[in-house]
């Protein structure tokens, strides 16, 4: 019975991973024709904004977004405009984490970060010109027919980014690397909710957004995405302290010595772990009340913390 439902498991994970790659084709797609192309004065700055964003990264963000729209059946290239615009929020975001300033990262999705390839001034206006044009591309009629879906969504994503949201938990994290004393367990959880686990909880909640879900269904994927951002953090944490960086794509090892405040650290790796599946099985309760087309989203909870990069 064991080998059964491990064989199932597997079938179901990869399921997802063909679907994940599928996705992820598609958004290259959009993103190909909503970013500028590398011509004109600014061809650098739009050759920087594409090597950003396209062609590598889980794109798991873009993923939830897709998915959550299809419990509602949005037409897809509405939901692959709304998947672009939050890869280039994402985006953004990991360029400027790189910057000597911030986390100081030679090494991205494999590859030299954006202020290695070109040059520290040139990245700062990449993430700039990233962040605008996820809420240009939001805001744009393409994207909804009703304008109050594209201002939920442009709000939404405001707010989830912003200084109550990612920015703000990035602060938060720069401040801990300083601290006299080590964070407890509750403030280590809102840094890590506002850093990663707001804009994995907004990508959740776009296609209920853009299928103008009731307010029910619209929370349950909000809670789900709000369970697995946090459940993604302690994975992120328990990657850098056992992936090698050819797995990772990234430098690893770095949270330790740089003084992050990581429940890993503060829990130890077992608790860690043994936390981040109470919050992928919460995850999936949230789901009940969806039907097996909700299979994948129930898959990628899983996956959320069994994968190496």
């Amino acid at each position: 019975m064991m080998s059964e439902v491990a064989a199932m498991d597997d079938l179901s994970m990869e399921a997802l991973k063909r679907a994940m790659a599928e996705a992820a084709s598609e958004v290259d797609e959009a993103l190909d024709a909503l970013l500028p192309k590398e011509e004109g004065e600014e061809r650098s700055l739009f050759a920087a904004m594409r090597y950003a964003t396209m062609g590598g990264g889980k794109k798991l963000r873009a993923f939830l977004v897709l998915e959550s729209a299809r419990q509602f059946g949005v037409a897809r290239q509405s939901a692959l405009r709304a998947a672009a615009a939050v890869e280039m929020l994402h985006g953004y975001s990991l360029v400027h984490d790189d910057l000597p300033a911030m986390d100081n990262d030679d090494l991205r999705r494999g590859k030299p970060t954006v202020h290695k390839a070109w040059d520290e001034a040139t990245a700062i206006l990449v993430g700039d010109a990233l962040q605008t044009q996820a809420f240009a591309v939001l805001a744009a009629p393409e994207t909804h027919a009703d304008p109050a879906v594209r201002a939920d969504l442009c709000l939404h994503l405001a707010l989830a980014s912003g200084a109550r949201g990612m920015v703000g938990g990035q602060m938060l994290d720069m401040m801990a690397e300083k601290a006299t004393a080590p964070l407890d367990e509750a403030a280590i959880g809102r840094l890590q909710l506002l850093k990663t686990g707001k804009l994995i909880e907004f990508s959740a909640e776009a296609g209920a957004i853009l299928g103008k879900a009731a307010a029910q269904p619209r929370q349950c994927l909000t809670s789900y995405g709000r369970e697995i951002g946090a459940a993604f953090q302690i994975a992120d944490d328990l990657l850098d302290l056992t992936a090698t960086p050819e797995e990772a794509g990234k430098a690893t090892g770095k949270d330790a010595g740089a003084g992050k405040a990581t429940l890993l650290g503060l829990l130890g790796p077992e608790r860690a772990r043994a936390q981040a599946e109470r919050l992928v099985e919460q995850a999936k309760h949230h789901l009940d009340s969806f039907d097996d087309r909700a299979d994948l989203l129930r898959t990628l909870a899983d996956h959320v913390i069994r994968r190496r990069n």
